[in-house]
């Protein structure tokens, strides 16, 4: 199994890369939010990232690492959305082309925001043998370097910084944290906060929250091996996919837990962002939140302030998960 080799010297090294590029996006706190979760809760607003997620962050880093002669041959995805539109993007900014293998089933805003950076869509089946075959054919037809959206070191270390930020930012309102929690597909933004938080401060407890119709972390969690998905359904389309290998090797050491939610619970989460705290988020996004406002992390987590990675806000504006027609 591929084992991950991502120091916190390297998500130091992300932070300078990405510096004055990516946005260092704002800490949010929201008393009602405080009340109904029974502690202090510091939102750190991914969705204000540019291409609304998180995801610019680990692409950025890992595009920006490549040699000149990889770069010109451009870079290759596959992506549901978040980390197809960040690729995108980064490529773009490096004035390389890229290539994003889509699943039929990606929310049509993500795939529109993906063209708009100029890169070029392939649409594929919905599955993740489909993905990965499609784009083995475009980076054997053009030589481009695979930026696989979790399982990547670099993609890893970058991902880490937004730990780094909300640690400061915490730190600067005069506040240690005691936890943090963020959601976990694919184990990117998990593991790179794992790593971070580690060499910040060990005390800090980590946390993760899953979709009950995709929870391969927590199987894996409890089984202390890697389980892959296997037929997800979600409405948190952003974590359907299976932990990466990497990801796995530093999850499994450093998590405290990984809490379950149903689709029930992530979208009323999702509706509390939005009326109480008026941050808008996607289903992704409210896992983390739906996490902590659960019965079962209350009973292991018993610090007053957590930290809450929101990963992303975008959001299909016509298929709002409490309209009728969704």
């Amino acid at each position: 199994m591929d084992v991950a080799e991502v120091s916190f010297d390297k998500v130091l090294g992300a932070a300078k890369t990405i510096f004055g590029v990516a946005h260092r996006t704002p800490l949010m706190t929201c008393s009602a939010l405080d009340r109904i979760a029974g502690r202090r809760l510091f939102f750190k607003c991914e969705n204000f990232q540019k291409v609304g997620a998180f995801k610019f962050r680990g692409a950025f880093n890992a595009v920006s690492l490549l040699s000149d002669k990889a770069a010109a041959a451009g870079v290759v995805t596959h992506s549901s959305g978040n980390h197809a539109q960040a690729l995108a993007l980064a490529a773009k900014m490096r004035g390389v082309p890229a290539c994003i293998v889509m699943p039929s089933t990606a929310p049509a805003v993500k795939k529109v925001a993906v063209e708009g950076y100029g890169a070029e869509v392939i649409v594929c089946e919905p599955t993740l043998a489909a993905r990965e075959s499609t784009a083995s054919e475009v980076q054997a037809r053009t030589g481009a370097t695979f930026i696989h959206p979790y399982d990547n070191d670099d993609v890893i270390a970058g991902q880490g910084t937004a730990m780094l930020e909300l640690f400061e930012q915490a730190a600067e309102l005069g506040t240690k944290l005691d936890a943090v929690i963020t959601p976990v597909g694919g184990g990117g933004l998990l593991s790179g906060t794992c790593i971070a938080a580690r060499g910040l401060d060990s005390a800090i407890r980590v946390f993760a929250g899953e979709p009950t119709g995709a929870d391969d972390a927590a199987r894996s969690f409890q089984a202390g091996e890697l389980i892959l998905q296997t037929d997800p359904k979600t409405i948190a389309d952003g974590l359907l996919t299976s932990l990466g290998q990497r990801n796995w090797s530093i999850i499994q050491h450093n998590v405290e837990q990984i809490v379950t939610v149903r689709d029930d619970e992530i979208v009323s989460a999702m509706r509390l962002l939005w009326e109480r705290a008026k941050l808008l988020v996607e289903p992704s996004s409210a896992v983390a939140l739906a996490a902590v406002l659960c019965d079962t992390f209350d009973s292991e987590c018993s610090g007053d302030a957590v930290g809450v990675i929101l990963s992303g806000g975008n959001v299909d504006l016509d298929r709002l998960p409490w309209m009728s027609n969704f």
